[in-house]
């Protein structure tokens, strides 16, 4: 109860320093040009945006300003950039309490010819445990959608909770490793057919200042019979083959579907510590339910092929690029050489302006065992969440989900954006 009563109080700071941090911008822009505006290209997408509601909305009300002020049925579709800016204060099992500052966009390449929204989204963050978070990550999608280039950097200063290899860890093999982390992470694909791609990425883990904290004398963890190293390097060339028929990774639509299969060479020639080999599968689908509600499904899996891979470079919970997969669980709780998580999330509406959603969702992972290298436990995890419409253009939500697992994890997660 503590920690629910802790999570309400914050994201009830949160909203008021979102508002704070609208009715600043807003009131510098009291025209009719806001930053944040998508001029419809026709009267019928005027109207649709005029019966929905988001959180500038709101602000503007409080002001005493008109909402409708954002549309201009007679004009046609702007390329600017739909930018989202709010302080945020966050409350999760892997950070604890955590301050910070969100920016999210999203805009078109081109008005000629369909094309997907390109995206970006960047944070800077630091948490009651000490972590200090700066990613950013984007898709562009250029004009017609004929190549796609994704990207995914941050650094982080990040004491981390680690409790060993394997799905049979309790709490009692906790013990924390402390680290510096730079991630780059770079792709560009090619359309070979309609919503198919291929290309090459690269990719770059580097952690120094490795050590670990609160190790009891005489006991060896899992991080030492591992190969424990004060520093790890991980470079290597992907190649990329997608599918993506989402017009909005920010929000996909009920009826698309998306396809991830990497393929990642790290080899020593490129600066790696060790040479090792893996492969990705990212599969989502959307589908379509009335009053539109949707159903979503997804599979993630990382698995070794070959090769050791550092043990910070490791797959596990909350260990895919946007630290989503195993919500209850905290980031690497469970670990392994081998990962896979299935998940299942019906997302709803609440209100009718769609200024409030929910989801309910639920999950099953698997890591890899030390020693056998075989999948031999199942971690399910259950939750629901709440949906706020930051941005009724670019659709983006504020997502604020619980989950439960089991061995006592249970916890809070946030996004700006939908979990996948």
């Amino acid at each position: 109860m503590r920690n629910k009563s802790i999570f309400i109080y914050s994201f009830w700071i949160f909203l008021s320093l979102v508002f704070c941090c609208n009715l600043s911008v807003l009131a510098q822009n009291s025209k009719t040009t806001y930053t944040d505006s998508l001029d419809p290209s026709s009267a019928k997408d005027a109207i649709s945006y005029k019966k929905q509601r988001d959180i500038i909305d709101i602000a503007l009300l409080i002001l005493h300003k008109d909402p409708n002020k954002r549309l201009d049925s007679t004009q046609t579709k702007s390329m600017k950039i739909r930018l989202s800016i709010s302080p945020i204060i966050e409350y999760t099992i892997s950070t604890g309490f955590t301050a910070g500052l969100a920016a999210g966009g999203a805009f078109v390449t081109s008005l000629k010819e369909n094309t997907n929204i390109s995206s970006f989204l960047g944070a800077i963050k630091y948490t009651e445990k000490k972590q200090f978070l700066l990613p950013v990550q984007s898709i562009l999608w250029t004009p017609g959608n004929k190549y796609n280039f994704g990207g995914d950097w941050r650094y982080l200063n990040y004491p981390q909770d680690t409790y060993g290899l394997g799905g049979f860890k309790t709490t009692a093999d906790r013990n924390i490793i402390t680290y510096k982390y730079i991630r780059f992470y770079e792709f560009a694909l090619k359309k070979v057919w309609k919503d198919f791609y291929i290309g090459l990425g690269y990719q770059l883990d580097y952690h120094w200042a490795i050590s670990e904290l609160d190790v009891l004398p005489g006991r060896i963890t899992d991080f030492q019979l591992y190969g424990f190293h004060p520093s790890s390097f991980s470079s290597g060339i992907a190649l990329n083959i997608l599918y993506d028929s989402r017009v909005n990774s920010i929000n996909p639509e009920g009826g698309s579907f998306f396809a991830n299969f990497k393929f990642l060479q790290n080899s020593r020639r490129l600066g790696s510590s060790s040479k090792w080999n893996s492969v990705l599968i990212d599969v989502r689908k959307y589908l379509a339910l009335p009053h539109k509600n949707v159903l979503a499904f997804w599979l993630y899996s990382v698995l070794t092929l070959n090769g050791t891979p550092p043990y910070l470079d490791l797959p596990g919970t909350g260990n895919d690029s946007y630290n989503n997969a195993g919500r209850g669980y905290m980031q690497g709780r469970f670990i392994g050489k081998k990962y896979i998580d299935l998940e299942t999330e019906f997302r709803f509406g609440i209100t009718k302006n769609g200024l409030l959603g929910g989801v309910i969702f639920c999950s099953a992972g698997s890591v890899s065992e030390l020693n056998t290298n075989k999948f031999e436990t199942i971690f399910p995890s259950v939750g629901a969440g709440l949906r706020i419409k930051f941005n009724k253009f670019s659709k983006t939500n504020v997502c604020l989900d619980y989950g439960i697992g089991i061995k006592g994890s249970r916890g809070f997660t946030g996004n700006l954006g939908e979990v996948f």
